[in-house]
């Protein structure tokens, strides 16, 4: 397998668990994924696409949703 590709998997690989980390998170906070968008100023389907990664969320994004979810950043992103 080249570089490229490998680095491509584990990108693909970190986006997964940046969802699915925030749906955790979310879920033990006791929030809706509605209440969370609302929380960070953004759309709810904004917000469910972020979960099923078909989102990138920018850095203030994750900022904003770590405070909201009261998480710390290594919880949400997997690195």
């Amino acid at each position: 397998m080249t570089k490229i590709r490998i680095m491509k998997l584990q990108t693909m690989n970190s986006q997964l668990k940046i969802g699915k980390n925030l749906k955790n998170a979310r879920i033990k906070a006791k929030l809706t994924q509605k209440q969370v968008a609302q929380k960070v100023g953004v759309h709810a389907n904004y917000y469910a696409r972020i979960e099923r990664d078909e989102e990138n969320p920018s850095l203030e994004i994750i900022k904003k949703l770590t405070k909201i979810l009261n998480v710390k950043s290594s919880d949400i992103l997997p690195f």
